[in-house]
């Protein structure tokens, strides 16, 4: 896709092309309301949510840890002190340096913050050992318990049927190890994992991924019709029904990508991407929160801007439709997975090209090639692969059949 030369707003075509419009529901303020109340004031966090039936009330722009490394405490400390209380970790994130990190930052002021941590606690995992690993984030976050507990990264609802998991999350809850429990979700199977949860009265807290990309709605309000936009259609509903149930919602993966440089030509009035993201997300009545990968004293600054807010901007549509029609035909959309069964040799092209994005876009080797570790199964079948049955398969009209071979090339 090319830009505007002028950069000037896109015209209606443009914006009806790549169908990313208002979804349901989703009211409009105007621009220079939203653009000066970031500017006039110190970055801070300017509501708490109440947390589903926990009783937490958390910033609304949470501080996502999953790739803090030792030595950057004063990034946590700087988020803290501009009023963020809710630090999300797991024990995977930076082989433990997260957590270490927050640990560290956060000492003295536990009784300030809500801390989570996660774990991939799997189908065949015992308990002994899930509780071993919850020890050891607790060691590494220099704290007796953490507020929420996640069984990290599902997309097979038989991780949690498994009663150990159950049996470990009652007794680190009897022994005061953990407060409330969570599932987390990012990939295909997402729908049906968070309806196992949520119905079977198994969490306190959902995780899941969710941006303007996702929601179908943004089309249909405008066209009347379905288009190839957004493959979660159950996400919306899903999301509604936890809040009927009490159950936290907190959503990450807002950015849709997080190419944040490409929006910068077009970004006026003091409001960027990411706080047109940011907005979009939280006027949804149904999420209480969200998490943010942070990575300097700035980027807190910029997303803090859109702390507070409960309705978009007059010009965050345009904007959010411009990153997607840049973006839009390069970026795996979370969860989408329509792709699943494209490949004979059993490749995970979704997850292969998520970890495709912590690398290319998120600009992290450390984290991109730590994920693509943990994959079951990688991309290696498709360096020898000349039948490309992956070609086309994506509704999106990402190229998987030439961007999987070299991302295993340059994860592995």
């Amino acid at each position: 896709m090319k830009r505007s030369n002028d950069g000037s707003i896109i015209g209606r075509r443009e914006f009806l092309k790549a169908g990313m419009l208002a979804g349901v529901g989703v009211s409009i303020l105007p621009l220079a309301r939203a653009a000066n109340a970031s500017l006039e004031t110190a970055p801070q966090v300017r509501r708490y949510s109440a947390l589903g039936r926990t009783g937490l009330k958390i910033s609304d722009i949470s501080f996502g840890g999953s790739r803090l490394v030792s030595g950057e405490e004063d990034l946590v400390r700087h988020a803290f002190d501009c009023g963020v209380n809710y630090f999300d970790s797991a024990d995977s994130y930076t082989d433990g340096e997260s957590e270490t990190t927050i640990g560290n930052a956060l000492k003295g002021k536990r009784d300030k913050v809500y801390l989570t941590s996660k774990q991939m606690a799997q189908a065949d995992d015992k308990r002994d050992a899930m509780m071993q690993t919850l020890e050891g984030s607790l060691r590494r976050l220099q704290t007796d318990h953490v507020d929420v507990y996640f069984n990290h990264a599902v997309n097979d609802p038989a991780r949690l049927k498994n009663p150990e998991w159950h049996e470990f999350t009652a007794q680190a809850r009897k022994q005061g190890k953990i407060r409330f429990v969570g599932m987390s979700g990012h990939a295909g199977n997402l729908a049906d994992c968070l309806n196992y949860a949520i119905d079977n009265g198994q969490v306190d807290v959902i995780l899941c991924a969710h941006n303007f990309g996702q929601d179908p709605r943004f089309f249909q309000r405008f066209t009347r019709s379905f288009d190839f936009v957004a493959r979660q259609p159950e996400l919306p509903r899903i999301m509604a029904k936890a809040k009927q149930h009490g159950v936290g919602v907190v959503v990450m993966k807002t950015l849709m990508g997080a190419r944040l440089n490409d929006m910068r030509p077009y970004e006026s009035g003091g409001a960027t991407f990411s706080q047109a993201a940011f907005r979009w997300v939280l006027s949804n009545q149904n999420v209480d929160a969200l998490i943010v990968t942070m990575t300097s004293r700035q980027m807190i600054d910029e997303y803090l801007g859109a702390s507070g807010a409960r309705t978009t901007a007059a010009a965050d549509l345009p904007l959010l439709n411009r990153y997607a029609t840049i973006n839009g035909d390069s970026q795996c959309r979370p969860a989408c997975n329509e792709c699943a069964n494209a490949c004979p040799y059993g490749v995970p092209i979704a997850d292969v090209m998520r970890t495709r994005m912590y690398a290319r876009d998120y600009g992290d080797m450390r984290f991109a090639r730590s994920e693509y570790a943990m994959l079951a199964s990688n991309a290696a079948a498709c360096l020898t692969c000349e039948a490309k049955p992956c070609a086309g398969a994506c509704p999106h009209g990402i190229a998987t059949d030439v961007l999987l071979a070299p991302t295993h090339r340059m994860l592995v």
